[in-house]
């Protein structure tokens, strides 16, 4: 499929709809019903803010949650690092526990498994052991990757990444190449038929057009869902997606169940959150004089790119992990522990430190993809379990990266989202826990924004210290 001028693609569009944001929140405060959902890494939390992350999810500890106010609750499964059956036990361990949890909280759940934007995760392996562990018998899948942070659209059933006013159909893309995650189709129904191996047939993938979405036509047709059917969610803005929650509420109040399989931007909106200001340096600001650490582990083309405009626009002190090193059990212990000493005594000397691997991709099938992944991560693990001084900030390039040093790293069980730095890119308050309390943990994707992004967010934490202003 050839890339097209998006503006094109939406001359023929009906005029998008008015906003349904406040209604949508005030329906979802009248059902009394918690969302809960599961991030397959903590890039999920890109477009929302003053709400929970957990890193557990013992009966206890979400039924703690599950009582407070709040619309939304992230668990952060880390499920992408896994193999598929790994990912598919502990969805269903999680659906067991929440069911449990839910039954002795007394509160109502509506589920959602957030994943990739661009369609890498275990699909549909997680939704069905989620519905085994939920016991639930739902009325249909409902899959909606439309996140328009980073320009992930889905018109006429395909789904697009746009780039400089470029729509490129997903699976042309870098993404589609992913060595575990990989795949072919750009239209969603055959990509459901090509993920499930011709188990979910197209004739079981049905649809809500943009013209049906704006027109108020989507009720009907979600009524005529079926368990074992796919609703792909076609959408070009947040309004979009706002009508189509709209409709999936009513269908919900009148008794429907659905388990929900999206990007971010739907959790945002499916929460009833409105957007918030980008975060700025004010909000970011420390006292500490102790140098900043950014941990880059994403290997994707985009991510190598940022790291080259970082390195070319700010002075670090630079660690390069070379990754058939750390493949290597001989001496792997000895050099993760030097560079530990080097970082530490970099960041105590007030210097900025970032900590990085190697570009070349080192390939080793589906499985060994992911074996090899799983070391990698756990050696930048490994140096940030080693730090004796608390940075200042600490950036996590990367979903998987991010996600284990949160749980392993840093120790966190509980954490706040604060809003986002720049668009799809959130920063955490650490929890009482971890063993950095209340520092500013960023969380950034490897596939959001363009090639100066990255540098853009370490000018903006380093803003005020940089003007010496002066903040309470």
């Amino acid at each position: 499929m050839p890339e097209a001028p998006f503006e094109r693609m939406l001359a023929n569009l009906p005029p998008p709809p008015d906003s349904a944001l406040a209604e949508i929140r005030s329906r979802v405060i009248a059902s009394g019903r918690k969302l809960v959902v599961l991030d397959d890494d903590p890039t999920g939390t890109q477009t929302v803010h003053a709400v929970t992350v957990l890193t557990e999810w013992s009966p206890e500890a979400l039924s703690a949650e599950l009582v407070t106010d709040e619309p939304v609750l992230f668990l952060l499964t880390n499920s992408r690092s896994l193999s598929p059956q790994a990912a598919a036990e502990l969805n269903e361990k999680i659906g067991l526990n929440l069911k449990a949890a839910s039954r002795d909280s007394g509160r109502e759940l509506v589920v959602i498994s957030r994943s990739d934007s661009t369609l890498r995760g275990h699909f549909p392996g997680e939704l069905h052991a989620l519905e085994m562990g939920l016991a639930l018998h739902s009325d249909g899948w409902v899959l909606a990757p439309y996140f328009r942070e980073g320009g992930r659209y889905t018109i006429g059933d395909t789904h697009y990444i746009v780039s400089n006013g470029l729509a490129i159909p997903v699976g042309e893309s870098e993404f589609a190449r992913d060595p575990v995650f990989g795949y072919r189709e750009s239209d969603l129904r055959l990509w459901v038929a090509e993920k499930s191996t011709g188990k979910i047939p197209i004739a079981a993938v049905t649809s809500l057009s943009i013209e049906e979405i704006r027109r108020a036509l989507a009720l009907e047709k979600i009524m005529h869902l079926q368990h074992g059917a796919v609703c792909i969610v076609n959408a070009v803005c947040d309004e979009d997606i706002e009508q189509a929650v709209l409709a999936f509420l009513d269908a919900e109040a009148a008794g429907r169940q659905f388990l929900y399989r999206t990007a971010a931007s739907f959790v945002r909106i499916r929460a009833g959150i409105a957007p918030r200001p980008w975060l700025t340096a004010a909000d970011l600001y420390s006292k500490s004089r102790i140098g900043g650490l950014v941990v880059v582990g994403s290997f994707v083309p985009k991510t190598t790119s940022q790291l080259k405009v970082l390195c070319a626009r700010r002075d670090f002190v630079q660690f390069e992990l070379q990754v058939p090193l750390l493949l290597e059990e001989a001496g792997r212990a000895a050099l993760l522990s030097r560079v530990s000493e080097q970082i530490n005594q970099a960041l105590a000397d007030g210097r900025d430190v970032l900590l990085f691997t190697s570009r070349e991709l080192v390939h080793g099938g589906k499985q060994g993809s992911l074996e090899i992944a799983a070391q990698v991560s756990s050696s930048l693990v490994a140096c940030v379990r080693n730090l004796k001084v608390r940075p200042r900030y600490l950036v996590a390039k990367g979903g998987i990266t991010s996600s284990d040093i949160a749980k392993h790293g840093l120790g966190v069980r509980k954490a706040r989202v604060l809003g986002q730095v720049i668009p799809g890119v959130p920063a955490w308050q650490l929890g009482e826990e971890s063993r950095f309390p209340g520092m500013i943990y960023i969380v950034f994707p490897g596939n959001v924004g363009d090639e100066s992004a990255l540098a853009a967010v370490i000018d903006k934490i380093n803003l005020v210290q940089k003007t010496k202003l002066q903040y309470p």
